[in-house]
């Protein structure tokens, strides 16, 4: 028998060895997969997610009526006329002059139609400093952001002509563009920036700069394909710009990551003296199969977010799927093809300065697989296991406390942004002068005859009861579209910018004045939108998911460990240390966001709450990814016991070698996940911090602490399986080969050491 040879079994080796014997035609059918994957995509066009279709309730039974009517509401700019000096008033001659400049100018750029005077809409502050000139932007509202430029620029023209006032815009579509400037920039410098820091960090890993490409190369092929399917699959279930965002950042992650995992442990075994191809084997059973279990977990996990019932995350949750399983074949097929068709070239475009002492260990014969500062922290946490449960579990415990008290709110535009942008100062001070004036409830009334007798009755008397109940302070605007029968109202909402004030408002004007009013009318559907009322909805069916999407990512996971490592202590234990690093994860982003500990380090001050989509998202996205390190630490482990190292041994063995590559693994995400943390937008910023500190937690004091000190205190008892249960399918065999026997073990006939 050749050195190293072996027989090697299981779906994960059985994939690598086909592509090692068919390298050409295995790196051919993955390239045409990505080409023929674009073109589809790029045919078939990426269809979004509508209005209409984001959420349930009352905001999706109004976006409904709007949609089916065909009407497009125009987005609503305001302008803010203000007083600097305490003694100004909008009665002034020079504020009459300021105002009839603006309305000029405005309509002077033909984008624009619909421009009011304050004087004829009452749109004066009650104490007469401050007013507003409204007008709609032509064309649909969907693109007005990139039409609202020289309405901007013509309304800074009067402001330089009237220094004595304040003259501001704000609206639908400078809001819009606003956002969409911040939001471009920010993952532009995302995007620009991910794929260098992976380079970098994989080329220090590997010291070579071939080895370094290879993972990144893979990744971004993958997501390539995944954009072209998405615009394939959009077509059933519409994508949106948030979910190709998250595809991006989810894709590059683990597809890094899967093929750090294969090629360190490939990289291994050719350290200990065995051929490429022997080499290239061993990792196909091995490593092969811990990303298959680790890729297969994932795509469960990201399937929970398909329970939701809203566009945004089921949107999200398909193309992450996509993205991880995409990543996952191509890890295990057309990797093991270039391993083999580099051979030993896999090590060119070495760094002269990097792992000195690898090389040194490489000419000596011995190998480079053991990490000195992990062995170190092993020993310690092997020696007193009891105590580093209690020391660990306790700080981490400790550190997920605060999530108890987590609030969360679809973040306000001075939330979102703080502020760095002036036009958060403006929406701060019109919110100040007209309370929930930037930012008004919509209620759509639609009747068989919106004209008649009853409904315009019941409409005058819904707005004076709007603000005699308390919820609003005026001016209540109402536009009739007689052509469809339906009007729309414009309730500014006391509380303004405060979505709990606000909110208490909207359920007033939901549970009193409606039904005391348009309620009473016979056919007419009356239905409150707008971005507080959206807020609420969105919050209230996301709650009515939380229970549904945790039950199936946890009892789904709990499923595939207990297949994949048939022990019933496995894949409890698995469970329980995920749960405890997503609630530290939790526990960090409450500290800083909400109560502001240390918020000043990531530019957070006065944010106060949580977004609303961000903790069930980051318990998915944590939940799957988590399991990389855990399935890819556990089988290592498993694997020595079934060489028939103790169970101790086995712990120590498979955390200081592997301690490596899930250090790599870590550090990329890390600092991939990091750098959302530095942009402007907050609910990016949450994310990115969310995610860098759960990794972070899980790679270090859940992978190198609490896993092998609870392991320690199992012994025997990690293998445990009910007799009950020894039907289960046997997903476990790959680790099994002889591949991964001890030589002295190995035979020609493959058998299996079982634990």
């Amino acid at each position: 028998m050749r050195n190293g040879d072996t027989r090697v079994r299981g779906l994960a080796a059985r994939a690598g060895g086909w592509s090692a014997r068919h390298r050409w035609a295995a790196v051919g059918i993955w390239v045409l997969f990505v080409v023929l994957a674009m073109g589809l995509g790029s045919a078939a066009g990426r269809v979004d997610v509508k209005d209409s279709d984001q959420l349930k309730d009352e905001t999706h039974t109004a976006a409904k009526i709007i949609e089916d009517a065909g009407i497009d509401e125009p987005a609503s700019e305001t302008v803010l006329v203000q007083a600097r000096e305490a003694g100004g008033k909008a009665t002034d001659a020079d504020f009459r002059a300021a105002v009839a400049a603006v309305m000029k100018a405005v309509e002077g750029t033909g984008k624009v139609t619909d421009v009011t005077s304050p004087y004829d809409t009452n749109t004066i502050s009650k104490d007469g400093r401050s007013a507003l000139v409204q007008f709609d932007m032509r064309g649909e509202s969907d693109t007005a952001g990139d039409r609202v430029e020289p309405v901007l620029k013509a309304v800074e023209g009067v402001q330089k002509e009237h220094e004595s006032l304040r003259i501001e815009e704000i609206g639908g579509a400078s809001m819009m563009k606003t956002f969409d400037d911040a939001f471009g920039d920010d993952f532009e410098k995302a995007e620009l920036s991910a794929v260098p820091v992976a380079l970098g960090i994989l080329l220090i890993a590997f010291g070579a700069l071939v080895a370094a490409l290879l993972p990144v190369l893979l990744a971004v092929s993958a997501i390539m394909a995944t954009m072209g399917l998405m615009g394939v699959v959009s077509h059933v279930m519409p994508m949106s710009d948030t979910a190709n965002s998250v595809m991006l950042l989810v894709g590059l992650a683990v597809g890094v990551d899967y093929c750090l995992f294969y090629l360190r442990r490939e990289r291994e075994e050719r350290q200990a003296g065995r051929d490429s191809q022997t080499a290239l084997r061993i990792a196909a059973a091995t490593s092969g199969r811990a990303i298959i279990v680790s890729g297969v977990t994932v795509c469960v996990a990201m399937a929970g977010m398909l329970f939701t019932g809203l566009a945004e995350f089921e949107a999200m949750g398909l193309a992450s799927l996509m993205v991880v399983a995409v990543a996952m074949v191509g890890s295990v097929t057309v990797l093991p093809a270039l391993l083999s068709l580099l051979g030993e070239r896999v090590e060119k475009g070495k760094i002269p300065w990097l792992h000195p002492e690898s090389r040194l260990r490489r000419k000596r014969g011995g190998t480079n697989r053991e990490s000195r500062f992990w062995t170190a922290v092993l020993k310690a946490v092997l020696a007193r296991p009891v105590v580093s449960v209690v020391v660990a579990a306790g700080a981490l415990l400790a550190i997920a406390a605060p999530a108890l008290g987590m609030k969360t709110q679809n973040l306000t535009l001075d939330q979102e942004f703080g502020d760095s942008l002036p036009i958060v100062q403006t929406y701060n001070r019109v919110n100040d002068a007209f309370p929930g004036g930037t930012e008004p409830a919509e209620v759509v009334v639609k009747a068989a005859d919106i004209n008649s007798p009853e409904v315009t009755g019941a409409l005058a008397d819904f707005k004076a009861k709007a603000i005699s109940s308390g919820a609003s302070r005026g001016p209540v605007e109402i536009k009739l579209h007689d052509a469809q029968n339906l009007a729309f109202v414009y309730v500014p909402l006391v509380g303004g910018s405060d979505l709990d004030k606000a909110g208490r408002s909207l359920d007033t004007l939901r549970d009193e004045v409606r039904p005391a009013t348009l309620g009473k009318v016979d056919g007419v559907q009356a239905p409150i939108t707008g971005q507080v009322a959206g807020s609420k909805d969105f919050n209230d069916q996301l709650a009515g998911a939380v229970i549904p999407v945790f039950a199936f990512v946890v009892v789904f996971a709990f499923v595939l460990m207990l297949l994949s490592f048939r022990s019933l202590t496995v894949a409890i234990t698995s469970i329980l240390l995920n749960l405890l690093s997503v609630g530290a994860a939790y526990g960090i982003l409450v500290a800083v966001f909400q109560h502001g500990w240390g918020a000043s380090l990531v530019g957070a001050e006065g944010v106060g709450a949580i977004i609303t989509w961000l903790p069930l998202f980051l318990f998915v996205i944590l939940f799957g990814l988590s399991m990389d390190y855990h399935v890819f630490v556990v089988s290592r482990i498993r694997e020595a016991r079934l060489r028939g190292r103790s169970t101790k041994d086995a712990i120590q063995h498979g955390v200081v070698t592997t301690a490596g590559v899930v250090t790599s693994a870590a550090v990329i995400m890390v600092a991939v996940f990091a750098i959302f943390g530095t942009l402007s937008m907050q609910s990016m910023k949450q994310m990115g911090v969310g995610l860098a500190a759960a990794v972070l937690i899980d790679a270090t004091i859940i992978r190198g602490v609490l896993l092998p000190a609870v392991m320690a205190l199992l012994g025997e008892r990690n293998w445990y399986l009910p007799k009950w249960l020894h039907r289960l399918p046997d997903l476990t065999h790959d680790e099994a080969a002889d591949a991964v026997v001890a030589p002295a073990a190995r035979d020609d006939e493959g058998e299996r050491v079982r634990v």
